[in-house]
């Protein structure tokens, strides 16, 4: 099948189609709408509240997946459906000259994530991945000082993620976050992890080269994981270790849902994503070197507030970047393919009682 000009929308809104219609659809939507200038939603598929979806953003509805991917007035689509349904979507958006961006996990397996990166190469497709983490405040901030060497070689890290589904289930989004707990969508691991994987690799400019790891399923009648901890040495030989679940009675420990303890040999770094980035200065005192304003995340009335929605169009923009050409900084493909290696390594890890090589 001929495929379009590479280039074809320069100076031209990019017109998206988005799959998917949950509370991350309608953040993709939301964020291209604060982009009118450079892109249009025109047209939404999947779920019960595409229609409203649909409405708001003055908008078609589509009756199917296959229908949305077929109009001619859609160049991108962006993939915010359950994980498993990834592959098939983005595979047909390719075969049709389409560009994709891709909720995380990039797929539920390795295998698929090769079969989509090598279809979006023979059309020159675009692959974008949401790893919104990169463009918040702080994140940005300590991925400069690191790199700059603020604290030195960096040594270790850790990592947690503990999440408290109540909350989120309890913050007036709709739907019934059934894909979290369906095996078919492999387990929570994929659904957290990759963001830290790709924040490290990211700031470190190291890859991931061994990985041991625990994957256990803590509340009754799962049948996914839902606790994972692991340990990870990157290809700099620094070392860090991630501890995430979602199995927590209660809201986990206070401002701990995300959060990266870094040593380096000269300083430390303390990265809380949704608060303050804070490290130590040359008498060992702890400085506050940036502050990301309350993202406000957990709840419908203040998830699509500008400060939240900041990281998202800046994600949105960037993509863009890539399809018309110029240099890109959200996730790529390669980026997608290994959260999803690494991951895939952790349960193979758990499963065989063995390091791994992703």
């Amino acid at each position: 099948m001929a495929r379009r000009p590479v280039f074809p929308f320069l100076m031209n809104k990019i017109r998206f189609g988005i799959l998917g219609c949950g509370f991350m659809g309608r953040t993709h939507a939301e964020a291209i709408r604060r982009l009118d200038k450079i892109a249009t939603v025109t047209a939404v598929w999947g779920g019960s509240r595409a229609p409203a979806l649909a409405k708001d953003m003055n908008a078609a509805l589509e009756t199917s997946m296959e229908s949305l991917i077929r109009r001619k007035d859609v160049d991108a689509i962006v993939i915010a459906t359950p994980h498993h349904l990834h592959v098939d979507e983005a595979l047909l958006a390719f075969s049709l000259g389409k560009h994709a961006m891709i909720e995380k996990p990039i797929t539920t397996s390795l295998k698929d994530a090769d079969r989509l990166l090598e279809a979006a190469a023979k059309t020159k497709a675009v692959i974008g991945i949401v790893y919104q983490q990169r463009f918040r405040t702080n994140n940005a901030k300590a991925c400069e000082l690191l790199r700059a060497g603020a604290i030195g070689k960096v040594l270790t890290a850790h990592v947690a993620m503990p999440l408290y589904k109540g909350e989120i289930k309890s913050g007036n989004f709709g739907g019934t976050w059934a894909w979290w707990d369906d095996p078919e969508s492999v387990g929570h691991l994929i659904n957290s992890f990759p963001h830290a994987i790709d924040l490290m690799r990211w700031c470190l400019q190291a890859e991931v080269k061994n990985v041991s790891a625990f994957c256990r399923t803590f509340t009754p009648g799962l049948k996914v994981e839902d606790t994972t901890m692991a340990m990870i040495e990157m290809s700099n030989g620094t070392l860090f270790s991630l501890f995430s679940s979602n199995a927590f009675p209660t809201h986990p420990f206070p401002d701990e849902d995300f959060r990266f303890r870094i040593m380096g040999t000269t300083g430390l770094m303390d990265l809380n994503p949704y608060k303050e980035l804070k490290i130590t200065n040359a008498k060992g005192e702890w400085e506050v070197a940036s502050v990301q304003p309350p993202v406000g995340h957990t709840s419908a009335s203040s998830a699509f507030s500008d400060v939240r929605m900041a990281a998202y169009v800046k994600q949105v923009a960037s993509f863009i970047d890539g399809i018309e050409g110029r240099p890109m900084a959200c996730g790529n493909g390669e980026d997608g393919r290994i959260g999803i290696a690494v991951c895939e390594a952790m349960l193979t890890s758990s499963r065989e009682h063995r390091w791994v090589q992703p």
